[in-house]
């Protein structure tokens, strides 16, 4: 399992996980949870927070000092994504490149992959 980051992603998700450890210093190490679940206009939408937990069947990866944890199902649609941060005057925040997907929505948090996908829902 893959997962990339471009420079600012890491330095932004690193920012984050440090912050929240700061909170809370006697709390296990935090991580992201990277996933995916239905919604989205396209069927698919991209999930992340940050946790200290991880579920038995996670899979475990980390990427420029930052851990994540990814559900066993949410793993084959992210195989290979790219996580990128973007900081401009029309628009802020994380986005994906993901080499799954057949289409994605314009706003970029959604996504299909193939004839797999759930219904989508118009974005509102």
């Amino acid at each position: 399992m893959t997962v990339n980051l471009t420079e600012k992603a890491a330095f932004r998700l690193r920012t984050f996980l440090r912050a929240s450890n700061a909170e809370d210093p006697t709390a296990a190490r935090k991580a992201v949870r990277l996933a995916v679940g239905d919604g989205g206009c396209s069927g698919y939408e991209y999930k992340m927070n940050i946790t200290s937990e991880s579920a038995p069947d996670d899979l475990v990866i980390e990427e420029d000092s930052v851990l994540f944890y990814i559900d066993k199902e949410s793993a084959p649609l992210l195989e290979g994504i790219v996580i990128d941060f973007v900081d401009g005057l029309t628009e802020s925040g994380f986005k994906f490149l993901n080499p799954n997907a057949t289409e994605s929505c314009g706003c970029g948090k959604s996504f299909k992959v193939g004839d797999c996908s759930p219904a989508g829902v118009p974005c509102s």
